[in-house]
């Protein structure tokens, strides 16, 4: 009944900028620089990827450049005071990398970004090669799908599935990602599923289930 989820490989930029691990620091920022990223992936052999080189991963080195720290600020500071002496790519990362197989739902890349705060994600495939990466801008492209698709998949995929024919069919009215659904069914159980599934396809922004069963 439901249509399939969209997966990462769906929605991911596929032209990546990337370094490997003896990239040099100013390297680092330029490309950053260049193209407009927070962070790059690490990769080494034949594209596998070994790790993440973030903003957050640079910054010790400005951090730390005036500062005369206690010997119990320096402890608790190891790894930040090690990245701040770091000069490539491998001393610099974070590893292992934090990743997302390309045929991961949208769903599941926008929780794992939502639980490790991070703004993008490298794909890739089974054997760790980079295939793409995904950004939080990518995942709302979701949200672009026009209101007469919408419409179309929920009516076909969903209702026509749950209220077949003879009941009369149900109005489906989509603007702006809104969902309406009015009309009359024979079941009244299948009214809160059919609200459920019409939230549940993607790029819509709500439902309003204003369905009515026979007799009721």
């Amino acid at each position: 009944m439901e249509s399939s989820p969209q997966r990462v490989s769906d929605l991911m930029t596929r032209a990546v900028v990337a370094v490997g691990r003896k990239t040099l620091f100013k390297d680092i920022v330029e490309r950053m620089e260049k193209w407009k990223v927070s962070a790059l992936p690490v990769l080494e052999g034949d594209g596998r990827v070994v790790g993440v080189v973030s903003e957050a991963d640079l910054l010790p080195k400005e951090e730390f450049r005036d500062t005369d720290m206690d010997r119990f600020t320096r402890l608790r500071r190891l790894p930040a005071l090690a990245k701040a002496t770091a000069v490539c790519a491998e001393e610099l990362m974070t590893a292992p990398a934090l990743t997302v197989h390309e045929d991961a739902t949208v769903a599941d890349a926008a929780r794992i970004m939502a639980l490790r705060h991070v703004k993008r994600l490298p794909v890739v495939n089974a054997e760790g090669v980079l295939e793409g990466v995904v950004s939080r801008g990518d995942l709302l492209k979701v949200y672009l799908r026009s209101d007469r698709d919408l419409a179309d998949e929920i009516r076909v995929d969903v209702m026509d599935v749950l209220f077949p024919a003879p009941q009369e069919p149900v109005h489906v009215v989509v603007s702006d990602g809104f969902v309406t659904l009015t009309g009359r069914v024979g079941d009244a159980a299948r009214i809160p599923l059919a609200a459920r599934l019409a939230q549940g396809v993607e790029g819509v922004v709500g439902v309003d289930c204003r369905l009515t069963a026979d007799g009721a």
